[in-house]
């Protein structure tokens, strides 16, 4: 579409950007692709792939209208322009937009999203490289009953990212090549798991998108369990940072080993290998300069109340009384061993005589005393601890199985998992009105998030293609 369509001569009737979105979604073969699986059941005016073409015009709008607010959003545009079809506003309501939700329900959003992309795919639109996958979930309003829920997801209460834990909500899995451009999208219930949306995702992307270049597939932490690494095998690569909570990981970012400087100075690394999950695969141990000074006050501050907390508990265990003086000792070794950000400056076991009945007053000189026995001491900070723990700040492994990765291609790799995060801003923008969930009906919700998706979809390619113009003519 010319930018000079965005005009419409001799008229009070306008499209402003949204022709340049309607040109894009026309160019994408989208309608096309939707009219050809769901055709339209029925003498309406318009198709599935125009309702689609409107909620898409409708989300990528940037103005403050609701979906139920939909043909006034509509009424001073040129919808001739739009859809070359002679058209008014009302339309556009209500009826004809939950007709086209449930006909995507019933075909499914996900296999649905999956033809528009593979079209691109063959007309070669994007290169895939890598894939970046994350989740995020959205709140909705309302109640919503278990026999109502469908077998695919369950609109419960899971871990809310907006800090809404009133709200019940849904987790939207999306996956995106290295220019940000969604591939996959997959509904998920509330309450799931990222280990296994991940997972599923990752899975969904080898089955369903005909990719013949070598794919690295890059999700967070939350992806790196044994379980995913040994379905996945040797044969589906990828890149994921590794939680600490595993002793070998945790073990090897407290190496001393020398780090080597990478190009962007503010990194360094140290390169290892590992036979985690029965894979072989590289661990980079990455340090971030930067990443150390974010982390510095917050450390500072858990000195304090490490400090703090040790010498209350230290209070406590000099209030207590032994039997002997072994128990007193082996008491001492468990408090150290509790509070490794402390040492005892000066520690020892003293004999205490007390009543065998707890009276009032001083002991006569024939009264039978007890023998216990009693801790005191001092402490400070343990030094040593404290700079091994400050060492480690800003530091991370990222693992791959593609041994042929280098460490500064792996961290920007990795880094480009942003690419996903982006797109997930986009979609919670609160100009971006297609995000505010309110339908009942479970099914519709699950069309919808794959017409936000879409929108998402619509925008990235085009703004790769503009991109890729301006550089092969050297305009950028």
């Amino acid at each position: 579409m010319d930018f000079d369509d965005v005009f419409v001569p001799n008229s009070d009737k306008t499209i402003g950007h949204l022709g340049l979105v309607a040109g894009s979604y026309d160019e994408l073969h989208i309608g096309t692709i939707i009219d050809h699986l769901i055709p339209k059941n029925g003498p309406h005016t318009l198709s599935h792939g125009d309702i689609v073409k409107a909620m898409t015009i409708n989300g990528l709008g940037y103005i403050e209208r609701r979906l139920y607010l939909f043909p006034a959003f509509f009424t001073d545009l040129s919808l001739k322009r739009l859809f070359n079809k002679d058209i008014t506003a009302d339309h556009l309501n209500d009826d004809v937009i939950g007709r086209t939700l449930d006909a995507i329900a019933a075909f499914g959003p996900t296999e649905l999203f999956n033809h528009i992309v593979s079209d691109c795919l063959e007309r070669d639109q994007f290169a895939i490289n890598l894939v970046n996958t994350d989740t995020t979930n959205f709140s909705v309003y309302g109640d919503y009953d278990s026999d109502t829920n469908t077998e695919e997801i369950e609109i419960t209460y899971g871990h809310p990212k907006d800090g809404r834990w009133d709200l019940k909500r849904f987790v939207l899995g999306m996956a995106t090549n290295q220019y940000g451009i969604p591939l996959m999208l997959q509904t998920f219930s509330g309450n799931e798991s990222d280990k296994k949306s991940l997972l599923r995702m990752v899975t969904g992307i080898k089955e369903n998108l005909k990719i013949d270049e070598k794919v690295l597939h890059v999700a967070d932490a939350a992806f790196y369990t044994e379980e995913n690494l040994q379905t996945l095998g040797i044969h589906t690569f990828w890149i994921s940072r590794v939680p600490m909570v595993i002793l070998e990981a945790d073990e090897l970012r407290r190496t001393e080993e020398p780090f080597i400087t990478c190009s962007d100075d503010r990194y360094s690394y140290y390169s290892s290998f590992s036979n985690y999950a029965g894979i072989r695969q590289k661990w980079f141990v990455f340090h971030s300069s930067e990443q150390q000074k974010r982390k510095e006050s917050t450390f500072e501050k858990k000195i304090e109340k490490e400090l703090d907390k040790s010498r209350k508990s230290l209070k406590h265990l000099a209030s207590k009384r032994f039997a002997c003086e072994p128990d007193a000792q082996n008491a001492i070794n468990d408090w150290i061993v509790k509070h490794p950000w402390i040492e005892f400056d000066s520690c020892s076991v003293k004999q205490v005589h007390e009543r065998i009945e707890k009276k009032r007053g001083r002991p006569t000189k024939d009264e039978t005393l007890i023998v216990k026995y009693a801790i005191e001491g001092g402490i400070s900070l343990n030094k040593k601890y404290v700079e091994r723990e400050r060492a480690i700040l800003g530091r991370f492994i990222v693992a791959t199985n593609d041994l042929d990765l280098d460490p500064e291609s792996a961290l920007s790799y990795y880094k480009g998992q942003y690419q996903v995060e982006k797109g997930f801003k986009f979609l919670k923008d609160k100009t971006f009105r297609v995000s505010e969930v309110f339908l009942k009906n479970i099914g519709r919700i699950q069309a919808l998030a794959m017409i936000m998706v879409l929108c998402l979809y619509v925008y990235a390619v085009s703004e790769y293609k503009l991109r890729k113009g301006l550089k092969e003519s050297n305009e950028s």
